[in-house]
């Protein structure tokens, strides 16, 4: 007992000086962080310093080829921003990457020893999306899709990876159109590219209103939160068959739908603090139940994402409901409602023909029907 309470001890007071070793919390390995408009980002460098640090320096290296402007050793904390063993500061870098970030610790200015030195291999400054809505939007199509670059990445709340589906910390086991997505985009910005799931399967869309018993909303706006403020694009919403679904209680009316949908948007940035882009696809079409009861239920979804587009509420997302149809029709919709790989790929397209018109990154070329 009296050596646990002697090592408790000791361990304590090496904390109360600053700490026993040097350590990052972020970056984190593959960590995207969102550009502004200047094209640059405040990428945010914290964690444990080994004792008797009173200088935090960092530099950036950007590799032949790639984008970006490596930054030599420049000042990230010191003073007030080291304390009780910690530090926290930025690094300025241009839009870009990968970037091998190297962080080391100094007692001082006139003293040139290092104490320690950390390097994270991969850091971007390029874009980030946090993806919502319904199974469309998330790991439910047909063929898990990959990645053919280096610069798609996916996030689970924890650490950054390939953007291979099925897409982390969401729900279903299948393939998404956003790896597709995150390799046109990195090829038209040479940037890297990072999406985020809040995704919740077959909710309508008054389940995500403020307040409603799911929490989705909650949900979606502490995962924004997690990247900081206007630390991401946009949140790039696929959801409304389960409104237009008329089988267990009375479709949603496109006045209901245009009403909650703005509530949703509105409210999430009240909570952030910031006036995140939302993109809204149109999205309503669901497989005939036999009557053709459904299609006037379809077009009342539509009708009402489209004036979210008209009024300003959201940007103007893809339209998917004419991609119908099974292995005979071009493999659009394997099982008639989720995307096969035909219809990933289309739905990816036009995802980037929407983002490239509001961004105005490079014209697209696609295969998406006009």
């Amino acid at each position: 007992m009296r050596l646990i309470f002697w090592i408790t001890i000791f361990t304590t007071m090496m904390a109360e000086v600053g700490g026993m070793a040097a350590e990052l919390e972020v970056p984190l390995e593959q960590q995207v962080f969102q550009r502004n408009a200047e094209d640059w980002a405040e990428v945010r460098v914290a964690g444990a310093v080994p004792g008797e640090t009173g200088l935090v320096e960092a530099k950036a290296s950007v590799g032949e080829g790639w984008r970006g402007r490596s930054v030599e050793w420049a000042t990230v904390a010191t003073g007030e921003q080291i304390k009780a063993g910690k530090f926290s500061g930025v690094l300025k870098l241009e839009t870009g990457g990968w970037y091998a970030l190297t962080v080391r610790f100094r007692k001082s200015a006139d003293d040139p020893a290092t104490l320690e030195e950390i390097t994270v291999a991969r850091v971007g400054v390029g874009d980030v999306f946090v993806t919502a809505g319904q199974s469309n939007s998330t790991n439910f199509g047909s063929e898990r899709q990959k990645s053919n670059g280096t610069l798609a990445v996916y996030f689970d709340g924890k650490k950054f990876t390939q953007a291979a589906d099925p897409m982390p910390d969401s729900t279903g086991h299948g393939g998404t159109p956003w790896p597709l997505l995150g390799d046109m985009i990195s090829r038209t910005t040479r940037a890297p590219v990072c999406f985020r799931s809040a995704t919740v399967n077959w909710l309508r869309v008054r389940e995500w209103v403020p307040g409603a018993g799911s929490k989705n909303l909650e949900r979606l706006v502490e995962r924004v939160k997690w990247f900081g403020p206007a630390g991401i694009r946009a949140v790039l919403w696929v959801q409304g068959e389960a409104d237009t679904d008329g089988a267990a209680s009375p479709s949603t009316t496109a006045e209901a739908y245009e009403r909650d949908a703005t509530t949703m948007i509105q409210s999430s940035r009240e909570q952030l603090g910031w006036p995140v882009d939302w993109f809204v696809a149109g999205n309503s079409y669901i497989p005939p139940k036999g009557a053709e009861q459904w299609k006037p239920a379809a077009a009342a979804i539509l009708s009402a994402q489209k004036a979210l587009w008209d009024k300003g509420i959201a940007r103007r997302g893809p339209d998917t409901n004419d991609l119908v149809g099974g292995r005979d029709a071009l493999n659009y919709r394997p099982d008639s409602i989720h995307f096969g790989p035909r219809g990933l790929l289309v739905h990816a397209e036009r995802w980037f023909v929407a983002l490239c018109a509001q961004y105005q990154w490079a014209n697209p070329v696609s295969s998406a029907k006009k």
